[in-house]
Parts: structure tokens; C-alpha cells; sequence
């Protein structure tokens, strides 16, 4: 394994810290971005979100698209509820979920397309 290239002479650079810092989130919100991505962190939610990705289904399709039981796609779209990356609606006895807003699918249009991006 290469090793890291590291500086040879130990300085700061005052200017491009200060340009760093202008930008630098505070901690309560990087803390909430961190626990927004634990959530991007298990496959199961990541594929209830694909399943997702351009059309509303009801938690029965999901579940059978998943290859999953209904009460463990419950489970995982009530944590995907809570973060906000998906919504409810209900049509009779019916419930109908899709992903909240368009952030939720470019985050996932992008992470999908970081991943496959050449690496030349």
C-alpha cells in the first residue's frame, strides 16, 4: 500500500484555513448529516429506497419486491419515516409510500453514479 503524501515542511495557510472555516457546518448540524447517512448505511433501507425511486408503492408490493416480510419493510420504512426520506399516503386500507422530495433522489442518483463513475 502507498503510502500517504504528507507535507515536508510543517505551516498553515492562513487564507485557504480561513476560505475552510467559512464553510465549516456547525457541530449540531454535521451531527445530523452524520446520523443521516447511518441511515444510507444499511442495504435494506437503501433498497426499499431504489424500490422507490420512481413510483409510489404500497408497503405489500415493497415487501414482495424485497423478498421480505410486510412487518420487517414496516420496520424499516417507519426509520426511513422518522429521517424524512420517504412519505405515506393512504388510499382506503391501502398505505402508499414514496421517497419525501427530490433531495432523497439525488442523493441517490448520485451516490449510485459516484460508484460506477471510471476510476482511471
Amino acid at each position: 500500500m502507498k503510502d500517504i503524501p504528507q507535507c515536508e515542511v510543517q505551516q498553515t495557510h492562513p487564507e485557504l484555513l480561513a476560505k475552510a472555516e467559512r464553510f465549516l457546518p456547525d457541530d449540531n448540524s454535521l451531527f445530523a448529516l452524520a446520523d443521516l447517512y447511518k441511515i444510507f448505511g444499511d442495504s435494506t433501507r437503501l433498497r426499499i429506497l431504489y424500490v422507490l425511486f420512481e413510483t409510489e408503492l404500497c408497503v405489500c408490493d415493497i415487501a414482495q419486491i424485497c423478498g421480505m416480510t410486510i412487518s420487517a419493510i414496516s420496520h424499516q420504512l417507519r426509520i426511513l419515516k422518522q429521517s424524512r426520506l420517504v412519505k405515506c399516503r393512504r388510499e382506503g386500507k391501502s398505505a402508499f409510500y414514496s421517497l419525501a422530495d427530490g433531495h432523497v433522489h439525488t442523493i441517490l442518483g448520485q451516490g449510485m453514479e459516484h460508484i460506477h463513475e471510471d476510476r482511471a
